[in-house]
């Protein structure tokens, strides 16, 4: 039997490309979203070139769905390979001016979506002893960012559970465990980033306006000016997805870009893939 992945977050980007990539390299794709109506371009793909996706309800911020979905995947297959936590949403927005329904909301996507479908596929991927989970993080999951620190904090804390889940999970369950690190990505989602905080025409006001104005141009001219690519497509990072899920010995992190690399250094230099870390830690604990 083939193997199968359950991927979240999949209208648009990195979700979208990653499962029509891992379709046509042999596995049974099981996309979700939270609204299937945005699934039409997925849908158009999918009978184009006769893909084996099946599209599923998931909405990360509701256990009820994440367990329906994982259910029924059971039902169907008996079994679960692989899990790629990809959906999330971008958020720039200062402290001080986002609201607490806000702060809320970044961590729900980005951090609490990424630990309850990991709860939900854990006893399954146990019991058969065999298992991936791949978490899309960010370089924002290593390196704190202006103007991003809400969302950096919840990918932080998404890094964070990974790596604390590979200290004891991995070697007794055989069950691996990746954080992906993207720099930015030309996709859908910087564009829903922009218009979830945008407040009253400003992603920043007050004090922090010039503030901002400096990160915003500085932002620019590295995108035009860089030596090395800042922006990805999400095709790039789908690729270093599955190159991962085919990886029988799979790092804890990676990074997808070399402006990711670059930016992440002063972190990962000693330790690029976190396999020492992992073992450190173990011995220290175990």
């Amino acid at each position: 039997m083939n193997k199968n992945v359950l991927i979240t977050g999949t209208s648009t980007g990195v979700g979208f490309e990653s499962s029509i990539l891992f379709a046509k390299n042999g596995y049974k794709v099981y996309a979700t979203m939270r609204n299937l109506k945005k699934a039409t371009p997925l849908n158009e793909r999918i009978e184009k070139e006769n893909l084996n996706i099946e599209l599923l309800p998931l909405d990360v911020t509701d256990i009820n769905s994440i367990e329906s979905a994982v259910k029924t995947i059971i039902q169907k297959d008996g079994k679960i390979d692989v899990l790629v936590n990809n959906a999330g949403a971008g958020f720039a927005k200062t402290t001080e001016q986002a609201t607490e329904k806000e702060i809320r909301w970044v961590t729900d996507v980005n951090y609490h979506g990424t630990v309850f479908c990991t709860q939900a596929v854990l006893p399954f991927m146990r019991k058969q002893r065999s298992g991936q989970i791949i978490s899309i993080t960010s370089v924002g999951g290593l390196v704190g960012q202006p103007f991003n620190e809400l969302y950096c904090g919840a990918k932080f804390a998404t890094e964070g559970f990974m790596e604390g889940l590979a200290t004891y999970v991995s070697e007794p369950f055989n069950i691996k465990f990746t954080c992906i690190e993207p720099g930015g990505i030309a996709t859908e989602f910087m564009k829903s980033a922009v218009e979830k905080t945008t407040s009253e025409g400003q992603l920043a006001k007050g004090e922090y306006l010039p503030i901002f104005e400096k990160y915003l141009a500085g932002t620019q001219k590295r995108a035009s000016e860089s030596e090395v690519q800042v922006y990805q497509t999400g095709q790039e990072v789908a690729e270093v997805v599955l190159k991962v899920a085919n990886n029988e010995n799979p790092p804890l992190r990676i990074r997808t870009s070399e402006w990711a690399e670059n930016i992440t250094a002063l972190k990962t230099q000693a330790d690029p893939d976190g396999t020492k870390l992992v073992s450190q830690i173990k011995n220290n604990f175990l």
